[in-house]
């Protein structure tokens, strides 16, 4: 019995539709059941749907600066499905304590960087700007500090002579593609197991 996975996205999805992919090999740890966006209209969501996969979106404007009405809405859609665990992909908000509680130890997240450098925005631009050797990507555990759970899995790609933001993110997504599906897939099934 494959784990259920929600994935969250705010944009086009990119490492939610390697998840959806790597879903769909018969060794598979997870399924994913729900493709979640607080964006009505997310580039994802058609996505999703074309991959057969459900889903939902949970517009955070409609709650104005009620962060947890919306979160207790986006909740309430995941547990209709009956999910188990929670993946954010590109999810580009911050979680209340709340979310983060009812999810604890099953809710990821992938981050463009080698954490725990690096956490927030701008992390290809701070790597280059620092005169590091290498970026990269970085799954952890999601808890109530940014970017500050246990990590799970690196990806570690070079930086290279002349590279700019943009090729560097370019190199690093490529990356990310590889390592979400992967530790994902281990996470849920260390789940099944325990």
């Amino acid at each position: 019995m494959k784990t259920r996975v929600a994935v969250l996205i705010s944009g086009t999805g990119s490492n939610m539709a390697a998840l959806i992919d790597a879903s769909q090999a018969a060794d598979s740890g997870y399924e994913v059941a729900l493709v979640l966006s607080n964006i009505e209209g997310a580039g994802g969501l058609a996505i999703a749907a074309a991959k057969g996969v459900q889903t939902v979106a949970v517009p955070h404007k409609l709650f104005g600066k009620d962060r947890e009405a919306h979160e207790r809405a986006v909740d309430a859609a995941l547990r209709a499905v009956g999910v188990e665990v929670v993946a954010l992909a590109g999810y580009m908000r911050i979680l209340t304590p709340w979310l983060v509680r009812a999810w604890e130890g099953r809710m990821l997240n992938i981050h463009p960087s080698l954490l725990p450098l690096y956490p927030g925005l701008d992390t290809h631009a701070r790597a280059i700007a620092a005169g590091d050797a290498e970026a990269g990507c970085t799954v952890h555990l999601v808890t109530e500090g940014v970017d500050e759970g246990p990590i799970l899995g690196q990806a570690r790609v070079p930086i290279v002579d002349g590279d700019t933001t943009a090729s560097l993110a370019e190199r690093v997504k490529t990356a990310e593609h590889r390592l979400y599906p992967q530790v994902l897939g281990d996470f849920c099934k260390g789940l099944a197991r325990g």
